[in-house]
């Protein structure tokens, strides 16, 4: 039987992000409640509003979206569902992607494109400050101090709370720490994919929060009598469920965001928090790949 999700779930536990605050370490991403490949209106979109409200009914102060998720209609459903917001709800959004159809995604980081984005996610999410903003993706046409100069400028204005990177290397979390501190940094990292595993230990040492992507990926690990499916049966859970346990005892400092548009398997997700793994199932875990 899997561990249940009910008005008294067990939620997980925290961490002090710099310039957000405490946050619960499992939250919810929002990109799934828009249309398929993260491009236009989702097929019902009353129904993305409820998975959102659920999400905040069950526990989640922690919301990842993007301006590039639709574009805008993650950010818009968010503001829809939940404005004005309760308090303690962190909200982060990304900047630096800029979209031309389904699944194609292009890195932008003219100043002057990151700070008109930055500005149309504060109207799209009717606050005056944005709770924490990252950089999606470093543009590689554009000079890297430049994208991270205006960062820093939007943060010196008010404009925003806290500034984190995505899919970054350690040279580059070092290279933006000279102009900001880093409260995040979200690279893919699941069971089958540890190759950010430095930038994860980097994270840990300086105490930032570690948002990994595709958390619940397991490939191979999950089929039937696969290390992950075997854990699973063992502790009456589901492999997905599994998957972010592991993740969460992984690193103090590792804040899954998995993301759906159903709210069945929101609440699956959110019920990992009461997903213990003993040592030795840790340690299995561990070494498969």
């Amino acid at each position: 039987m899997s561990h249940e999700t009910s008005e008294h779930q067990e939620v997980s536990a925290t961490i002090d992000l710099p310039g957000v605050g405490t946050v619960h370490r499992l939250g919810f991403g929002a990109m799934r409640i828009v249309g398929d490949g993260v491009w236009g209106e989702p097929a019902d979109r009353a129904a993305a509003v409820a998975v959102v409200r659920r999400a905040v009914e069950l526990g989640v102060d922690f919301i990842d979206t993007a301006d590039s998720y639709g574009p805008n209609i993650s950010e818009e459903i968010l503001a829809e569902a939940l404005h004005p917001y309760p308090a303690g709800l962190k909200i982060a959004t990304k900047v630096g992607f800029t979209r031309t159809g389904p699944d194609q995604w292009i890195p932008v980081g003219r100043p002057e494109y990151l700070r008109q984005q930055t500005e149309l996610s504060l109207r799209k999410l009717k606050v005056d400050a944005l709770d924490l903003l990252q950089l999606h993706r470093i543009d590689p046409k554009v000079d890297a101090e430049e994208q991270f100069g205006v960062l820093r400028e939007l943060l010196d204005e008010g404009k925003v709370k806290a500034l984190g990177l995505s899919q970054v290397s350690v040279a580059e979390l070092e290279q933006a720490g000279k102009h900001f501190t880093v409260s995040t940094v979200q690279n893919r990292y699941n069971l089958t994919d540890r190759s950010s595993e430095d930038v994860l230990d980097y994270a840990e040492e300086k105490g930032i929060g570690f948002i990994p992507w595709a958390p619940i990926s397991a490939g191979e690990l999950a089929r039937p009598g696969g290390p992950l499916d075997e854990a699973a049966k063992r502790l009456g859970a589901t492999t997905s469920q599994v998957a972010l346990a592991w993740l969460l005892r992984r690193s103090p400092v590792m804040m899954p965001i998995p993301g759906t548009g159903s709210i069945k398997h929101l609440e699956e997700n959110l019920a990992a928090a009461g997903v213990v793994l003993d040592d030795a199932t840790f340690a299995e875990l561990n070494d498969a790949r």
